[in-house]
């Protein structure tokens, strides 16, 4: 039997070697090494590298489940932001609007109290003016009936006092005044 493996061992240094070329019993061995190889990793190896695989797998399943619910989270918090923005909106156009209706009522009555006051100003004043020109009649009649008896006592030459002249002279005054 050596001298087999003593040929064997001549016939491989003899032979041409290269990648290509084809050797039986290196084939065999690498086969035997490579299943040996699978079945120490498949018992020892392979559970953890799984067990590491399906919990990264389960992680990341986990944020992305996370994130949808992030995204929809955000998405709701967007639209009702959005609608209270619009509602805020819409009420500060409510009371602007009705700022300004207040104002316009509020300007149509000061106008309307101010044209009364006014108008009150003004017929205080006509009466008041119409009271002064009776009172200035009363005292130019007054002025007058004292004239005119003043005059007629002159000329009559004695003193006219009493009160039945007074009238007289007053009615025919008031005559006067009627006539025009």
């Amino acid at each position: 039997m050596p001298l087999p493996l003593l040929t064997l061992v001549q016939q491989q240094e003899h032979a041409p070697s290269g990648p290509l070329t084809v050797e039986p019993g290196l084939m065999i061995w690498t086969v035997i090494v490579f299943v040996a190889l699978l079945l120490i990793l498949r018992k020892f190896a392979w559970p953890s590298i799984l067990g590491a695989v399906e919990a990264r797998e389960r992680a990341l399943e986990e944020q992305l489940a996370e994130a949808e619910r992030n995204r929809r989270e955000a998405a709701e918090l967007l639209a009702q932001h959005q609608k209270l923005l619009a509602e805020g909106r819409a009420q500060a156009q409510t009371l602007l609007a009705e700022a300004r209706t207040s104002a316009e009522k509020e300007r149509a009555l000061s106008m309307e109290k101010a044209r009364q006051e006014q108008e009150e100003l003004l017929e205080r004043a006509r009466r008041d003016i119409g009271a002064e020109r009776d009172r200035a009649v009363v005292e130019l009649r007054r002025e007058a009936v004292d004239l005119s008896l003043a005059a007629a006592t002159k000329l009559i030459g004695e003193r006219l006092n009493s009160e039945n002249d007074r009238r007289i002279v007053q009615e025919y005054l008031s005559s006067l005044g009627t006539e025009n």
